[in-house]
């Protein structure tokens, strides 16, 4: 092909490019605020105000409370913690943990490695489209169960997964249910409280944001260990001085996605 064609670009699953108004916020935040969001001074403050301001748009996004939003690296950060957070927090060998054999590699190689230690998993197959049965979920709870997660939107062949009928399964169990919805938040509705989960992994370059950050929804109530030890930014739950840049730009990548959430501006473009 040559570079005087145009070409079109349809890899949106493996990454979008910047939305124009996140572009705009990370040229912002290159020049100010340049303070550590954790200091209290006049330098640090407007870096905090960024932060929280980002969290909360986020929140919004995804229906939650923003003390409910933990910033990460990215979507696979996000899943290493909810698993590997729930394994340490249970503090026992045996452990067992639900999933399916089309998860996501950030999901299934923390899972092998959670084996290593001493977990139990179960990887639950999947029918003819890639959809796992949510009776196959309940059939395999155990009394030793502590957590369930499977993938909201499949990353190759795009099925949505039935999150809310898991989640009918677990009520009353004290077993977690996490979902990586790094495919489908910012494209479909991924409401925490209507999907009923207790994590949920976004990758901020699935929607319009910059790659190198995400976000952990974590229920309020829910204890994970956490990932990155250290002193206590992110409420003490991942230790690191906050990246004012790349959060702001999540946070405005979700304020964009919310205005247009849904399939049918894809339908249009579609048949366009």
């Amino acid at each position: 092909m040559s570079d005087a064609m145009s070409r079109i670009y349809l890899d949106f699953n493996a990454s979008t490019p910047l939305a124009p108004q996140v572009r705009a916020a990370m040229a912002q935040m290159l020049e100010e605020p340049y303070g550590n969001p954790s200091s209290s001074h006049w330098a640090g403050t407007p870096a905090r105000q960024a932060v929280e301001g980002a969290r909360a748009k986020v929140a919004r996004l995804l229906g939650c409370k923003q003390s409910e939003v933990v910033f990460t690296s990215g979507g696979s950060e996000a899943n290493n913690h909810a698993l590997k957070g729930v394994f340490f927090a249970a503090g026992r060998r045996g452990a067992h943990i639900i999933t399916t054999q089309v998860e996501h590699p950030a999901i299934i190689n923390p899972c092998r490695f959670l084996e290593k230690l001493g977990a139990s998993v179960t990887y639950l197959p999947v029918d003819g489209y890639g959809c796992v049965d949510p009776d196959d979920v309940r059939k395999a709870l155990r009394p030793e169960s502590v957590l369930v997660s499977v993938m909201h939107a499949n990353n190759e062949v795009g099925t949505i997964q039935p999150i809310s009928e898991i989640s009918r399964h677990l009520r009353g169990t004290g077993i977690l249910l996490h979902t990586d919805a790094a495919q489908s938040v910012g494209k479909i509705e991924s409401q925490v409280e209507t999907l009923g989960v207790d994590l949920l992994s976004v990758a901020g370059h699935k929607l319009y944001g910059p790659k190198g950050v995400g976000a952990l929804y974590v229920r309020e109530g829910v204890f994970l260990e956490p990932l990155i030890h250290g002193a206590g930014h992110e409420s003490g739950r991942r230790a690191g001085t906050e990246n004012v840049l790349l959060n702001a730009a999540l946070g405005v990548a979700c304020e964009v996605a919310a205005k247009w959430i849904g399939m049918e501006p894809v339908r249009i473009l579609r048949d366009y």
